[in-house]
């Protein structure tokens, strides 16, 4: 049975980071010609885990992304902010877990390649690790203290490519956030595709957005139309 747009996924464990990269016109040059970087090319990277197969709306389908875990990174751009004056993001990584996921994601326009996120959070330190080819390649080290988490809603706007054609897809999410984040570290340690290390950030790192969801819930919109559409402004 083939998975049909929307996906939801709750209850997922997040930590979603922007940065000034160390060279802003390698990471703006990962931007299609047709869309711009914002101003200093901010790099975006979201790590985040689904613990069980249940978090997702997909979980009766033989075809659904299971449990999983994802790391995916891009380019904030220019011009294409949504009405709370979010900016709308360019995929450049995506590296999952689930071979489901991955299809699915790969169907919509997402750069969508295999990889695993661990995501330890003990004694108010949080360390996420991306390992890819099963060598470690992305580490961020944060603080976290969840206290009173706050209830955040919004949307988020992602652009693909799907046979040629620009989409703009909106991503919906409810979540909790912790009361406390602070980013020590982000460490790109060499593994990866080389284009990766375009986004590595500036040194000394300058995060711009961040959080730390125990729990977030979302979907999966696959794209709601061309860019520019009714459905995709």
């Amino acid at each position: 049975m083939a998975l049909h747009a929307p996906q939801l996924i709750v209850g997922a464990r997040m930590l979603y980071l922007v940065w000034l990269p160390e060279d802003a016109a390698a990471a703006e040059a990962l931007v299609p010609d047709e869309l711009q970087a914002a101003a200093g090319a901010p790099v975006f990277m979201n790590q985040y885990v689904v613990d069980d197969a249940g978090q997702t709306s997909s979980a009766a389908s033989e075809e659904g992304f299971g449990a999983y875990s994802l790391t995916y990174l891009g380019v904030d751009l220019a011009g294409l902010d949504t009405e709370d004056g979010t900016p709308g993001r360019w995929w450049t990584h995506y590296f999952d877990s689930s071979e489901n996921m991955i299809r699915y994601a790969a169907a919509h326009g997402v750069p969508a390649g295999g990889g695993e996120t661990q995501l330890e959070l003990q004694d108010g330190r949080l360390v996420a690790t991306t390992v890819l080819e099963g060598e470690p390649a992305i580490r961020t080290t944060a603080r976290v203290d969840l206290g009173t988490p706050g209830h955040v809603t919004g949307q988020l706007r992602y652009v693909t490519r799907v046979e040629g054609d620009l989409v703009s897809g909106r991503y919906p999410f409810v979540m909790d956030a912790a009361e406390t984040f602070e980013v020590e570290s982000v460490e790109f340690l060499g593994g990866g595709p080389e284009s990766l290390q375009a986004l590595r950030p500036a040194d000394p790192l300058q995060v711009t957005f961040g959080f730390y969801s125990p729990s977030i819930s979302f979907c999966y919109p696959g794209g709601e139309g061309p860019l520019g559409s009714e459905h995709g402004s």
